[in-house]
């Protein structure tokens, strides 16, 4: 039998071959490798009995057959050679019908070696195959005549061929993403992944360049054993790494765990990413048209030539540590690469750094992270050669740490240096800019350890900015900066920023101007670095405003307080109780504040399919036609970031503790961004009456809601973590402060909201935010008294009934 079919996709199974349990690394992937070779040999021996004793015709295998590496799930690709023989199709029957009765896919072609030759010099799939095509069967002088002229025409015509390959391959990165900071890769076609190792060979088979040196012929193993394990364990030939196959796939090559096996991942597409950009770099001069070479200096010791940086004639390393400094940052603010001969030669070269640094290395850092985006090519190749960690120590720990959240982009040290490289854009916003980018580059080295990384990371910086020459004073700023990185971001979504309170406590955790500057702009920095779903118009809208009223605290002057109504909602007021305005995506209502009004307006947006992606609120006590008054409170949480996917039910704030008041009565105004979750928009004749009709009891929007979430179903075999909920005492003055983490899904605020009705409890304020799949929501909620809740047994049955409808 040419294979074995198991598992429920009915794939193939290596014959004879039963991976055992989870052994060492090496020999876990000694019997992958040990797998693939055999199964080769296997598969030789049957097609040779299969073609039998021909004259005139060779089997020859292309692709991952004739590379020897036919993983459980990959086709069988073939090529059939004849010198014109009218008997062919009969005895390409013979061969490929046992084939495909094996259950292996098969892709085949019969052709004469004129033909795949012509073939080849036209189709760039044919020929990458028969440029590393393999004789199995037959005779053997097909098979190397036609490798030999495929060899040939490739090699002449190299100029018009290879722009042609790097285009597929920037057409396939743009497609799939690179393969180092994804969650779910796909191992072959991703920047980084299998694909690119051919792609480096194919150039190498044209004399251009180099073909893969050990590091990548590594890297390459270590992804094709994952690309393996990964076959054999879902009996199928799918190449993307999904969340939930990645602890098997970790297990069969005797990684502790998934999270090793992406950081594993993470080094080899790295490593390959790296190689293939140089080969690319080389293409692109081997085609350009010849011209004058360009050599000019840089810095000291360092120049530029043929659009690389090289070291200047006479620049020594052994004698001058901050040369490799030097070279970076002259390579990143001239916006080219380091030439891979030079970076090797530093990495040789190069030894330790004084401590504390001298301050022209620092200086050299700061501005080599000033550069911006092309800083991180430059802060790649040193990386790749071992110099970062050499330079840093402490980067070692973070150096390919994946963070499996759908929220960040990239790995942990490449996220450090993409925020260094936006936080360049905001230099000229702060007093130091040496400050913004050092702290950017260091605010979360923390997630190398245990606990809290903010702490720890501050513990950190402060080592390490003394290690880099930083005075007592501005140490002690880079510690408060990378210990205080989250706190404007997490403050200004998660609490009410009318209340005293929240201003005060950021400007006493700042306490200084300088401070404060540096960690708004490092906000937006981190923010855009860690992937759309971090940041967005409102978040930035909500930062900046509370590190202006932070500012002003810290000048002398009183918390700010609440703005005044603006004259349109002061018009929409006057219309008194139901008053419902549609306008495209933004939908007002006005009518007598009460409680759950919100929670009610925005379950019949989700009942006609709208997502929720602002809310704002006013409340104001107004006399029976009467001006309203200036609003006792009013909260205003910003737009519900774009990629939110589903209906949470729910609002940004609550109006305030409601009711009569002698002759005066609150009118409530709230102002709504909504956007359809799919599809085009409601009728907005139907969803202002049935916004009417809630307002006047006639419509249940908990019972049709609830309907809905019976239908919602959850993806399976994605881990969900437990949800929590904490009540905060220190947060405000007039409420407690309840968050509430949990994994986001349709009505998950309608459902909050019902459960804290039914415990008698209002909500004065609340914010909301999602972070990919993960909702983190804050409520200030106030008894029926309007007072912070006291009463243990009260805040103990307020969290349980929330837990409850959470979970």
């Amino acid at each position: 039998m040419i294979g074995e079919a198991h598992g429920p996709a009915g794939g193939v199974a290596l014959p004879g071959r039963a991976l055992p349990g989870p052994p060492a690394t090496a020999e876990a992937r000694a019997v992958l490798g040990a797998a693939r070779a055999e199964r080769a040999r296997d598969l030789d021996r049957e097609l040779a009995r299969l073609l039998g004793a021909e004259s005139g015709v060779a089997l020859v295998a292309v692709g991952s057959h004739g590379r020897e590496e036919l993983t459980p799930g990959g086709d069988l690709d073939l090529v059939l050679l004849h010198r014109d023989r009218p008997d062919v199709s009969a005895l390409a029957d013979r061969l490929w019908y046992p084939i495909w009765d094996s259950g292996l896919r098969l892709d085949h072609s019969v052709r004469t070696p004129e033909e795949a030759r012509a073939v080849a010099r036209e189709d760039m799939k044919a020929a990458l195959g028969l440029i590393s095509a393999r004789h199995v069967a037959g005779d053997p002088v097909l098979t190397r005549e036609l490798r030999e002229t495929v060899l040939a025409d490739w090699r002449a015509d190299a100029r018009r061929r290879l722009p042609e390959l790097r285009e597929m391959a920037r057409s396939r990165w743009d497609r799939y993403g690179e393969l180092a900071f994804l969650l779910e890769p796909d191992l072959k076609e991703s920047h980084g992944g299998l694909r690119d190792v051919h792609a480096i060979q194919a150039v190498a088979a044209a004399w251009v360049a180099p073909g893969p040196t050990d590091a990548v012929k590594a890297a390459y193993d270590l992804l094709l054993d994952v690309r393996h394990a990964l076959h054999r364990h879902t009996g199928r030939g799918g190449d993307r790494l999904v969340l939930q196959e990645q602890d098997a796939v970790a297990a069969a090559l005797g990684l502790l765990d998934a999270h090793a096996l992406l950081r594993a991942v993470a080094e080899a597409a790295r490593t390959i990413t790296y190689a293939a950009d140089q080969v690319w770099r080389t293409v692109a001069r081997f085609c350009s048209p010849p011209g004058r070479p360009v050599r000019r200096p840089l810095a000291d010791g360092v120049v530029e030539q043929d659009g690389e940086v090289v070291l200047a004639l006479g620049a020594d390393a052994r004698k001058d540590p901050v040369l490799v400094l030097r070279a970076a940052a002259a390579a990143a603010q001239a916006g080219l690469p380091l030439a891979t001969a030079t970076v090797e030669r530093l990495a040789r070269e190069t030894g330790p750094l004084p401590d504390p640094w001298p301050p022209d290395a620092r200086d050299a850092l700061v501005t080599l992270l000033g550069a911006g985006p092309p800083a991180v090519g430059v802060w790649e190749a040193l990386d790749q050669a071992g110099l970062i960690v050499r330079l840093l120590p402490d980067w070692e720990r973070v150096r390919n740490r994946p963070q499996r959240n759908p929220v960040h982009t990239y790995t942990v040290d490449r996220h450090l240096v993409e925020t260094a490289a936006r936080a360049a854009a905001h230099t000229r916003d702060v007093a130091r800019p040496d400050l913004l980018l050092v702290g950017a580059l260091l605010h979360d080295i923390g997630k190398g350890w245990p606990g809290d990384h903010s702490r720890t990371g501050a513990v950190m910086a402060r080592d390490l900015g003394r290690r880099l020459g930083f005075d007592a004073a501005d140490v002690r700023a880079l510690e408060s900066i990378v210990r205080h990185h989250l706190l404007l971001p997490e403050t200004a979504t998660r609490r009410d920023l009318d209340d005293p309170v929240t201003i005060e406590t950021v400007a006493e955790a700042v306490g200084d101007p300088v401070v404060l500057e540096t960690l708004a702009a490092l906000a937006v920095a981190d923010g855009q670095a860690t992937g759309p779903a971090a940041w967005g118009a409102w978040k930035a809208r909500l930062v900046a405003e509370l590190a202006r009223r932070v500012a002003a605290v810290l000048a002398g002057a009183p918390p700010p307080v609440a703005p005044d109504p603006a004259p349109e909602q002061l018009a929409l007021a006057r219309h008194g109780g139901g008053a419902v305005r549609v306008a495209g995506s933004r939908i007002t209502v006005v009518a007598p504040d009460r409680p759950g009004l919100l929670w009610q307006a925005a379950g019949v947006l989700a009942l006609h399919r709208l997502a929720v992606r602002g809310a704002r609120t006013a409340s104001w006590a107004t006399a029976a036609g009467a001006e309203p008054a200036r609003p006792g409170a009013r909260t205003e949480a910003g737009e519900v970031d774009g990629h939110r996917e589903t209906d949470r039910s729910g609002g940004r704030t609550e109006p305030g503790v409601v009711g009569e008041r002698g002759d005066q009565a609150d009118t409530a105004v709230l102002e709504f961004l909504a956007v359809p979750e799919y599809g085009s928009g409601p009728d907005p004749a139907a969803l202002e009456a049935d916004l009417r009709r809630v307002l006047a009891g006639r419509l249940d929007v908990a019972a049709r809601l609830e309907r809905r979430a019976r239908s919602y179903r959850p993806r399976k075999g994605v881990p969900v973590p437990p949800p929590r909920v904490i009540l905060l005492d220190d947060a405000s003055d007039t409420a407690t402060v309840m968050e509430v983490r949990a994994h986001d899904r349709p009505g998950l605020l309608w459902r909050i909201g019902h459960a804290l009705g039914s415990c008698g409890v209002q909500v004065r304020a609340a914010r909301v935010e999602t972070l990919g799949a993960e909702a983190v929501d804050v409520f200030y909620v106030v008894d029926g008294e309007g007072r912070p809740l006291a009463d243990r047994v009260l805040r103990e049955t307020i969290r349980e009934a929330v837990l409850e409808v959470i979970r």
